[in-house]
């Protein structure tokens, strides 16, 4: 597993859990961010907020945020 920050554009990963309180856990929760759903990075560049895809929505990630979701790249 790592963090969603550091997995590549154009790579799938399917959320294995995150690390935070429930504040964190809920507000990604709301974003439909939550362990088993899966996500495409459509934009890492290691600097600034990453794009993914969930559920056919694109969100914009801050990288603390990112951080904090770890995954499972299976694609």
């Amino acid at each position: 597993m790592m963090p969603l920050a550091f997995v590549e554009e154009g790579r799938r990963a399917v959320i294995r859990g995150i690390a935070g309180g429930r504040g964190v856990i809920h507000r990604l929760a709301e974003l439909g961010l939550s362990p088993g759903t899966e996500v495409v990075v459509v934009r890492n560049q290691m600097a600034g907020p990453m794009m993914v895809t969930v559920r056919g929505t694109q969100l914009a990630l801050g990288r603390g945020l990112a951080m904090k979701i770890q995954v499972e790249v299976i694609g």
